[in-house]
């Protein structure tokens, strides 16, 4: 199986270069399933429901998400109704909308995409991700109940990130993080068998900073002293992420490679397609 998963869409210039490039990726790569984080699509906060549909419409499966998830209040409504729209699975029950599903690739391959948020160094302070991960594997066996098992974790320290793809090493297909916004240079086939990234990277502009307009980041920085909102960068998008060829036999990766396709960084495309 074919899956490509894309970091964290930041503003109109995360939106552009994957509203342009997915469905031509997913036609050049036979790609069998798509996950697109969007936590960031809506002026670098949230996501609209206009977006999530313009995404899904581009051609991604599931949009996963992360502690921006509700910072378009809209998401509050809208999260019910979508089970493509993922948000973080260990927030407290009772929570609107869903933190992970079971959904069927163009192969016809039964996938349980996850999205679970850290606790370090991260607000809000949601249940155990690893209790929460071991539930989901758990419920939904590798090869029994899943024919493949997509974990995104959406968490600030790579330590925890890396103890994550630990954890589940031979558990899922992929782990992979978001939330840092810059691709590490860590993707790799763990010993088990798990296809894992530390950070995906985030599509959109990577002259930047973390895909804010640079301006009011340095001056605080310098200042201390707040002059205005920060504002998503608005120049020609990057899109990052992480490809991966899961075995159809046992679920496990066989082979990973990062995505790059943009100007600012050196590109990279896998080369077992």
């Amino acid at each position: 199986m074919r899956f490509l998963f894309l970091g964290d869409l930041v503003g109109r210039s995360g939106r552009t270069v994957v509203l342009d490039r997915l469905p031509g990726l997913i036609s050049d790569w036979k790609l069998d399933f798509v996950v697109v984080n969007g936590e960031n699509a809506a002026g670098g906060f949230g996501v609209t429901e206009d977006i999530l549909e313009a995404t899904l419409e581009a051609g991604a499966d599931v949009m996963t998400t992360g502690n921006h998830v509700w910072d378009q209040r809209e998401a509050l409504g809208f999260a019910g109704r979508y089970d493509a729209f993922l948000r973080p699975a260990n927030y407290p029950q009772g929570t609107p909308g869903r933190g992970s599903g079971l959904f069927i690739a163009r192969n016809g391959a039964r996938i349980v995409v996850a999205n679970i948020m850290g606790r370090v160094f991260m607000a809000p302070d949601l249940d155990d991700p690893f209790r929460c991960a071991a539930d989901l594997v758990e419920s939904s066996p590798l090869g029994e109940q899943a024919d493949a098992v997509i974990v995104d974790f959406h968490a600030e320290a790579t330590s925890e990130k890396q103890a994550m793809g630990h954890f589940l090493d031979g558990r899922a297909s992929v782990v992979v993080g978001t939330h840092t916004h810059v691709p590490t240079a860590d993707a790799q086939i763990l010993v088990h068998g798990t296809a894992y990234q530390s950070d995906a990277g985030m599509c959109g502009d990577y002259d930047s900073s973390l895909g804010m307009d640079k301006e009011e980041p340095l001056n605080r920085f310098v200042t201390k002293v707040p002059r205005g909102r920060f504002e998503a960068a608005s120049g020609p998008g990057t899109l990052c992420g992480l490809a991966v060829e899961i075995s159809d036999r046992t679920g496990l990766a066989e082979h990973v490679s990062p995505v790059r396709l943009g100007p600012r960084l050196a590109e990279c495309v896998p080369d077992f397609w």
